[in-house]
């Protein structure tokens, strides 16, 4: 099973900016959808956003276009881009997978039902994210 890095996670100022990273164990197929997950303890898990495996990405409402998903598959890594931070945003950030079976063609996000955490199988060991006012 892939596994997956999370990195770059920190403490900034509100209005702020960090970039997380996610590098995966092997190449990161066209069946495996990928996405961003976070959590703040004692509260649900809400997905950020996901990309699929034909490029196609979807993003929570809460993010408001402060937050860009980019992949680079040559580099197996998985990327979150967010900005102009709020302390609401404080959380533990995860990167997840999601790989459907070999008679898929690829992972499609929207049949995948991305915005539902459970939908992913695959999880990488979270980094923080501390957001202050």
């Amino acid at each position: 099973q892939v596994q997956l890095v999370e990195s770059g996670g920190g403490s900034v100022h509100s209005g702020g900016s960090l970039a997380l990273s996610c590098v995966a164990s092997e190449a990161i197929s066209r069946r495996v959808c990928m996405g961003w997950v976070r959590q703040v303890p004692g509260k649900e898990r809400e997905v950020v956003g996901a990309i699929g495996g034909d490029g196609v990405i979807a993003y929570a409402d809460f993010e408001k276009g402060r937050f860009t998903i980019s992949q680079d598959v040559a580099k197996r890594t998985l990327y979150l881009q967010m900005g102009n931070l709020k302390p609401e945003d404080s959380a533990i950030y995860y990167c997840a997978a999601a790989e459907v079976g070999p008679s898929v063609g690829y992972c499609d996000i929207y049949y995948l039902g991305w915005a539902r955490a459970e939908n992913f199988g695959t999880w990488g060991q979270g980094t923080q994210v501390t957001v202050s006012s």
